[in-house]
């Protein structure tokens, strides 16, 4: 069995929400953490955990990121951390898995399937054997509980229910 810590330094948790529907807007979470566990070369029965601190949520934008933490949506006071752990990881194709695992965000679990491209495994520098992944999917945030919500004067919607994930991950193999 093989296990792997995430690379803090080098990987990146993002997402898009939709602004009016017309823009993106992407964030990100900068503090979080992950493991995967593997008995095999090509990861096919690796077992996933990963967690974000919600108040390491970041819009560049203070005034939005101090209503992302508020309990409008992740109420990061009560509900400090995000979480996923996966229940399955199945090789699709030469580079391509999907990985399904339950994603509690406040209070509320939900199963989430999302698309995995593996980018390969290397050596770095310093003797450390890295494996990187890339991770996209989306979620509706009021399945959540982020139900906020305002309208336009002209009835449209602020923000948009669908959430788009982007992941770039690189994984340390522990010794």
């Amino acid at each position: 069995m093989s296990t792997y810590k995430i690379d803090a330094a080098h990987s990146e948790i993002t997402f898009k929400v939709k602004h009016l529907m017309i823009t993106n807007v992407t964030g990100s979470f900068t503090k979080f953490d992950a493991t995967l566990e593997s008995s095999n070369e090509d990861f096919s029965d690796a077992k996933i955990a990963f967690e974000a601190e919600t108040a390491s949520i970041s819009t560049n934008n203070e005034q939005r990121d101090g209503h992302l933490k508020s309990d409008d949506f992740f109420a990061a006071d009560k509900f400090p951390k995000l979480s996923f752990t996966s229940t399955s990881f199945t090789k699709k194709g030469d580079d391509a898995y999907t990985l399904v695992g339950d994603l509690t965000i406040r209070d509320v679990t939900k199963s989430v399937e999302l698309a995995v491209e593996y980018g390969g495994t290397a050596t770095d520098p310093y003797g450390q054997v890295k494996a990187g992944f890339e991770i996209n999917g989306k979620i509706n945030r009021k399945d959540f509980g982020l139900t906020w919500g305002a309208v336009t004067e002209a009835g449209g919607v602020v923000v948009s229910d669908e959430v788009k994930l982007h992941l770039n991950v690189q994984m340390i193999k522990q010794a």
